[in-house]
Parts: structure tokens; C-alpha cells; sequence
């Protein structure tokens, strides 16, 4: 009657096909993209780099409800030096130049959906005309959320805004040009960081000009910088990317945010 009993349970347990978990394989990596913004405006655009309110909150919304994690680009470092992308897509938020949109409008929409964002600046025209005033800069970089984190970071996108590969053969000499270099690059960042409690890290090149330069990004790196955020387009994809030759994604004011998903692959 027990070998009955063995035979029966060996039978049922067949039948319904007990067999070990199969291995699940390997799991899927997100991208990390780099969100390059400009100005933002009220009302419509009034040229093509300007991105509405309306537009850039339905930006945030569509990271909010897709899980993209916002990150800064200490975070990105951290991931890099991992060895292992991230299982769910990231995004890093940019603005270029300076703009006082910055604070007026994109500073509630980020902490309104409790986002991070680095701000780039064209130095020289600090306070000047439609820019943000150093004050203004102060008060966001100080700005500190439940936990003793900082939101809004500051980078910076040169002293005066020039083309910096292109301005080359306006030096006699290379010595010349790292000259221009170390003035553009390391007088801009030690002005930002007398303005802003946390580390100037990272380099937004002014018209995209100069991406894999070798000197400039010597000139970058003997300068303080860790990151370079570039204008060539595309997202992050591996852990071997270089991080003085970082791709972005621009946003204009014809770029819908389904291209935010398609860049993603959502």
C-alpha cells in the first residue's frame, strides 16, 4: 500500500509538471539621458531654444509617470564607476546659458515634482539683461530638501560663451590657446563656486564646439571639471561612456516629449 502511494504522488506531481524555477535570464538595462533645456517662457516660444511652461511641465510629468529616476551627475559618476547601467531608465536635467525663467518658472515645476536639475552659466552676462542676478543663483543653490539634499546644482558654460575649438587658429601658439582655455573654463568656475556651496563639476560646451577635443578636455580636467556635457545627440547606453564627452538630447520648442520616451526606449 506505501510503494501505491509513492507511485500515486510520482504520477500527480508529473502531471502538473513540478519541475525547478527556470532561470529568468538576464535582466533588461535602462539608458540614462541627458535633458539639454534652454530658456523657458510663459506663454508660446518665441524662438526655436525657448520651451514653453506648459510644455516643459508635461515633460516632468511624462519622467514622473514613466519612473525615470532624475539623477545629478555625481549620481551618473557613481553609476558609471559601477560597472552596471541602472535597471530602469534615468534622466539629468540641464539648462544652458542663464536665463531668469530659471527661477521664476522651472524652479517651481522641478520642486513641485521634487526633481534635480544642474544649471549651466554663461558668466560674464550674470545680472545682466534677461539673466539671473547672483543673488538669484545663491538662493537656488542654497535651496535644501527634506533629507539635507540639494536640488539645484550649477555648472558652468564657459565666461564669455565662445566657440572654443573654432577660436584655435586665432592663437599664434598652443600655449596661447590653453591660455584662452584656462580663462574660459577656470575663471568662469572659480566665480561660480565663490556663488554656490557645492563643487562645480561639470562643463556644458558653449554651440556644442570642441566635443573629444583632446586639449579642451585637458584644459577641463586641469581646471576642476569632471563631466563635460556635449550637444552630440543621443542617450548613455553603457558604463564605458566617457564622461567628458557625455551626449545629450535637446529640447526645443518643436520636440514633443514622446521623443523623451522614443530616445528612452519606452
Amino acid at each position: 500500500m506505501k510503494k501505491v502511494c509513492i507511485y500515486l504522488i510520482i504520477i500527480v506531481l508529473s502531471a502538473f509538471g513540478c519541475k525547478k524555477n527556470e532561470d529568468p535570464g538576464p535582466q533588461s538595462e535602462g539608458k540614462i539621458l541627458i535633458l539639454m533645456y534652454h530658456r523657458i517662457s510663459p506663454g508660446e516660444p518665441a524662438n526655436l531654444y525657448e520651451r514653453s511652461a506648459d510644455d516643459f511641465e508635461s515633460d516632468l510629468k511624462f519622467l514622473k509617470e514613466n519612473n525615470v529616476r532624475v539623477i545629478s551627475f555625481d549620481e551618473l559618476e557613481v553609476l558609471m564607476s559601477s560597472g552596471k547601467m541602472p535597471a530602469n531608465n534615468c534622466a539629468i536635467i540641464t539648462f544652458d546659458d542663464g536665463d531668469y525663467s530659471w527661477f521664476s518658472l522651472a524652479r517651481p515645476l522641478l520642486l513641485k515634482y521634487n526633481m534635480k536639475a544642474t544649471f549651466f552659466l554663461w558668466v560674464n552676462m550674470i545680472g545682466r539683461d534677461s539673466f539671473l542676478s547672483w543673488q538669484e543663483i545663491e538662493q537656488m543653490s542654497n535651496y535644501v530638501l527634506e533629507g539635507g539634499i540639494r536640488p539645484f546644482t550649477f555648472g558652468s558654460h564657459s565666461y564669455s560663451h565662445p566657440f572654443l575649438l573654432a577660436r584655435r587658429n586665432s592663437f599664434s601658439t598652443e600655449q596661447e590657446y590653453n591660455l584662452f582655455l584656462d580663462y574660459e573654463l577656470g575663471v568662469s568656475r572659480n566665480i561660480i563656486r565663490s556663488h554656490v556651496p557645492a563643487e562645480v563639476s561639470a562643463l556644458a560646451l558653449p554651440f556644442g564646439d570642441g566635443y573629444g577635443d583632446p586639449l579642451i578636455i585637458a584644459a577641463a580636467s586641469r581646471n576642476g571639471y569632471r563631466f563635460i556635457r556635449t550637444s552630440k545627440y543621443g542617450a548613455i547606453t553603457n558604463t564605458g561612456t566617457d564622461l567628458f564627452a557625455l551626449p545629450s538630447l535637446p529640447i526645443l520648442d518643436d520636440t514633443s516629449t514622446e521623443q523623451i520616451g522614443i530616445s528612452l526606449g519606452i
